[in-house]
């Protein structure tokens, strides 16, 4: 028996190297974050302490970055469609990692289930609204009017 899916034109996704470029950006906001507890906090460890007494916000970004699109990759190349139930495993993921950082198993499965929850109403979301097919230049012409040309008649 066949089955059926809902996107026929799925194309996978390469889900290292996914999980790389997302890890490296959540690490730079990682670094932003990391610097400003830095600022903000009263220390003697100077502007190395963006490094050194809160660097490892840095790396939990990245770590949750990467986690989150490693698995939302993995489950779509697996499942062979792109819909929220990807985007809802990768929140799982990063959310019990969060948890396993607080060393509570309580609070990783509460993690688990919010971002969970929030990644995959916003990817639903996005999917109800029914112009996930639309390129930006078909959006633009939808959205700017066109003038009707209009022929001077200089006589």
């Amino acid at each position: 028996m066949q089955e059926q899916n809902d996107s026929p034109s799925y194309e996978p996704r390469p889900a290292i190297q996914y999980a790389s470029k997302v890890a490296l950006q959540a690490g730079a906001l990682g670094l932003v974050v990391s610097t400003l507890q830095n600022a903000l906090g009263k220390h003697s460890h100077g502007a190395m302490g963006v490094v050194t007494r809160t660097g490892g916000t840095i790396g939990f970004f990245a770590a949750m970055g990467a986690t989150f699109a490693f698995t939302e990759s993995f489950v779509a190349n697996e499942r062979r469609k792109k819909d929220a139930i990807n985007g809802m495993a990768g929140g799982c993921a990063a959310g019990f990692l969060a948890g396993v950082r607080a060393r509570s198993v309580p609070t990783a499965i509460g993690g688990c289930a919010f971002l969970a929850a929030a990644v995959g109403i916003f990817d639903y979301s996005g999917q109800l609204t029914g112009e996930t097919g639309v390129s930006p230049e078909e959006r633009r012409k939808k959205f700017f009017k066109t003038k009707p040309f209009l022929e001077s008649t200089s006589e």
